[in-house]
């Protein structure tokens, strides 16, 4: 139990800003086995992204409320994701050979790719999750729960997606310096099942009540799929910010899965 606590707050401490335990550091094995983790990690982030939202909805409109939620969820991860999608953007859009993609992608400066990318990315994320939480806010007593999970799944899923790259695919770079390069390691049936279970399960409870939002996994996977053939298509594998740029994406294909799902089925 003790080993399975320093594992989660290595996960914590890896993909967010939250302060943990002064003993818990950067071990490679531990960041290894932190995969397990990583979903529930997206737990986190969605209550504390809800719990925004919730807040500043009572004097404020909903629209506001879902910026406010979006910059929390940015504070609580040091915008750890999005900064993979930019550099994702920058890379793939500026690079024509593996080596260049690689070189673009560890330079820390954004070029235009990036900006531009975050841009339509945060403006879909925006307009797709005001859409679905207004879609949510029915009025009954379970308005509240559904939008709590809306929030929680988004994030635990689309971190699944993003993190079971490392499961099929092989890490891209061949040095060993990446802040990224230990959760490459081989992984366990304990990293695979972990993942798969706390990715999974604020989905099942949404889906209670209305079953047909299971339909999400259908185009959050097929993205990741795609996302994952065009990293190996082009570099060979994935890096972090591949991870990054994954979860991101999925995480606005699961926003718009649920707008489709609720009004056609």
């Amino acid at each position: 139990m003790k080993k399975e606590l320093h594992i989660f707050f290595t996960a914590l401490m890896f993909y967010t800003r939250i302060p943990c335990p002064k003993n818990i550091d950067h071990n490679p094995n531990y960041l290894n086995k932190a995969t397990r983790y990583f979903p529930l990690i997206g737990w986190i982030v969605g209550s504390i992204s809800f719990l925004a939202f919730y807040i500043f909805s009572l004097f404020l409109s909903a629209e506001i409320a879902v910026i406010l939620a979006i910059i929390a969820s940015i504070l609580t991860t040091g915008a750890f994701h999005e900064d993979g999608f930019a550099d994702v953007c920058d890379g793939f859009g500026g690079g024509w050979t593996k080596e260049k993609i690689l070189m673009i992608m560890k330079d820390s400066a954004i070029g235009a790719y990036g900006a531009i990318g975050l841009v339509l990315l945060f403006l879909l994320k925006f307009k797709l999750l005001s859409a679905s939480v207004l879609l949510f806010q029915t009025g009954d007593p379970f308005s509240v729960l559904l939008i709590f999970l809306l929030f929680v799944s988004a994030h635990a899923l689309s971190r699944l997606a993003a993190i079971s790259i490392i499961f099929t695919h092989e890490y891209s770079r061949d040095d060993a310096s990446s802040k990224s390069k230990p959760i490459a390691k081989s992984n366990t049936w304990k990293e695979v099942l972990g993942a798969f279970f706390f990715g999974l399960v604020p989905l099942f409870v949404l889906s209670y009540f209305k079953y047909q939002i299971l339909l999400v996994l259908l185009p959050v996977f097929l993205t990741r799929y795609f996302l994952a053939r065009y990293f190996q298509k082009w570099i060979d594998g994935y890096t972090g910010d591949c991870l990054g740029a994954a979860q991101q994406v999925c995480e606005v294909i699961y926003y718009l899965s649920i707008l489709l799902v609720w009004k056609f089925f």
